[in-house]
């Protein structure tokens, strides 16, 4: 019992120390823009203070055109991210586990990834017959990479010495895929996938930069195009929160599906 109460203050403490240090970094925010501080590299001459970011807040959710951003930019994210996810998961195992697909297929997967996606942009309009599918294209192409990466780098790593024990035991590959590479890649798996939905949404105001009339993306370049710098914080604080938020809904199922797997406790 001491020791769960124990814990439990600790967990309390912790999130104390975090709420506090994003409050501190809100209140260093609204003393900088008031008095428009100039550190000479960086200024906040024109910033928008928080109260005014979320007076754009509050305009913004009542706002008919809110659901509209929110579901244009959804779909666009989940179509991308759920296309990556599939070929990303197939492609990794498949690198991970033939010398000869590792041949073929990691070469131009590596040429192809330090290519931002805003390079994608003129091809992508040029690929598809629609800005909806080029915007689509460009959050696939952001998540697509580093589930490759973090599948491969999972199933590389599998224990052989459990593979070498199942076969001796006459396991067929289906049943060493199944029962050992896989339980054993999934950390590194879930790892890409939840990196793979941060980077689609980070790719989205790319995405929405082509074409387009609704999107949270749209919503903040636009911001900006209008000079309305408090909207295009807004903006960026929303993608944020849906970015961390699916994130972290994705780590924690991944958490769920692999009981085996204890959490990491930070220190």
């Amino acid at each position: 019992m001491a020791t769960a109460t124990g814990s439990g203050g600790m967990h309390v403490g912790r999130l104390l120390v975090q709420v506090g240090s994003i409050l501190a970094c809100i209140a260093f925010w609204q003393v900088a823009s008031t008095l428009r501080l100039n550190l000479g590299i960086v200024t906040f001459r024109n910033v928008p203070p928080p109260t005014e970011v979320l007076q754009s807040l509050i305009v913004l959710l009542q706002s008919p055109k809110l659901l509209a951003h929110l579901g244009s930019s959804l779909g666009r994210v989940f179509a991308g991210y759920g296309v990556a996810a599939l070929l990303g998961i197939l492609l990794g195992f498949a690198i991970g586990r033939s010398r000869a697909a590792s041949d073929v297929l990691l070469p131009p997967l590596e040429l192809l990834r330090p290519i931002p996606a805003v390079a994608w942009i003129p091809l992508s309009i040029l690929m598809f017959p629609s800005s909806e599918l080029s915007m689509i294209f460009i959050t696939f192409i952001g998540a697509l990479f580093p589930i490759v990466l973090n599948t491969i780098h999972g199933v590389a790593n599998v224990d052989r010495r459990l593979v070498a024990s199942a076969r001796s035991l006459g396991g067929s590959r289906a049943a060493i895929l199944w029962e050992i590479v896989l339980p054993g890649a999934a950390p590194s798996i879930v790892t890409g996938l939840a990196i793979g939905m941060g980077t689609s949404w980070f790719c989205l105001v790319t995405a929405e930069m082509i074409s387009g009339q609704f999107g949270i993306g749209y919503y903040t370049w636009e911001s900006y195009t209008l000079q309305n710098y408090a909207d295009i914080i807004v903006g960026m604080l929303v993608i944020g929160l849906f970015g961390m938020g699916s994130s972290w809904l994705l780590t924690t199922l991944g958490h769920v599906l692999m009981p085996w797997r204890s959490p990491m406790v930070a220190r």
